[in-house]
């Protein structure tokens, strides 16, 4: 098997055809130089390169040698540096997801920030239904998603929390909670609760649809929703209740919803999320550039 540094010094060596110039290139003296290939010669069985007191020619073997391997070495070197660079370059492409229309505002803030910090580096943003999100980032249609939380799944690095907003239960309009201030967790074990798909994690299921209250009492699960408007359409249907993010009330105001303020339920969270083996620069760079936004007074958001 060839080693790395023979062949760096044959293919060095074979362009610049002087063993003191090749030497500099490769950071090494002249006589490990001639050690190297003297060694690679032996083990080939015949000259590399014919040598006189005044000039280093390639051999006919030699020749063919390097004509054979210095197109397959570019290549892997080029390759490597394309790793290098998208593993910690600040240049290239970012795709970025978000899920419904408030993140989505955050996230065209977040990219302006990202953009102003990194020029060499452009971010494009699409939207995805929750269900959607795990799959595109395992398969790297997206690098980086801002999406509700938790998300507690093997692979997946979940982020700060960017944003924190009351949690409500969205009921129908004739509900007999329509009509009250406030609802309490423990009023979710006197109604069916819809769920959203059993592929999202187990830890986001748990959160917005537990199988039991805080003191213990069963909750009855209804059907689950693809999506965030089908899911609001089976609660104008009298299908369940579900629990929401304050925002909801402003971006998915319905004739066949009211949103009722819980009054003792933890916050709803949303923050980014990546998979664990693409913590790319840009991908840090981008979730710095979303918190430093997220935490910015008001005025300067």
């Amino acid at each position: 098997m060839l080693e790395r540094h023979e062949l760096e010094a044959f293919l060095t060596l074979a362009e610049e055809l002087h063993f003191g110039r090749s030497a500099e290139r490769l950071h090494v003296s002249t006589a490990r130089v001639s050690q190297i290939i003297a060694k690679l010669e032996r083990r080939v069985g015949v000259p590399l390169f014919n040598r006189t007191s005044r000039r280093v020619e390639l051999s006919p073997v030699g020749r063919r040698l390097y004509e054979e391997t210095r197109p397959a070495w570019s290549r892997i070197t080029d390759a490597f540096e394309r790793a290098v660079d998208a593993g910690r370059g600040l240049t290239g492409l970012l795709r970025v997801a978000f899920t419904g229309p408030a993140a989505g505002q955050l996230l065209v803030g977040a990219t302006r920030v990202f953009r102003d910090r990194h020029p060499d580096c452009d971010a494009r943003i699409k939207e995805a239904h929750l269900p959607e999100v795990l799959p595109w980032l395992r398969s790297g249609e997206v690098d980086i998603a801002l999406t509700c939380h938790p998300i507690h799944e093997e692979g997946i690095v979940m982020g700060p929390v960017l944003v924190r907003e009351a949690r409500m239960l969205a009921v129908p309009t004739g509900h007999p909670f329509a009509r009250r201030a406030t609802v309490s967790v423990e009023d979710l074990a006197r109604v069916t609760v819809l769920q959203i798909p059993e592929t999202l994690p187990e830890s986001l299921r748990e959160d917005r649809a537990p199988c039991r209250t805080p003191s213990g009492r069963p909750i009855a699960l209804g059907p689950s929703a693809m999506t965030f408007n089908e899911t609001l359409t089976l609660v104008g249907a009298g299908e369940g209740v579900f629990t929401v993010g304050a925002h909801t009330r402003r971006y998915f105001a319905r004739p066949d919803v009211v949103y009722v303020p819980f009054e003792d339920a933890a916050s709803v969270d949303w923050g980014l999320v990546w998979p664990a083996d693409g913590a790319t620069a840009r991908v840090r760079a981008f979730s710095e550039a979303a918190l430093d936004l997220a935490q910015a007074p008001a005025s300067n958001a």
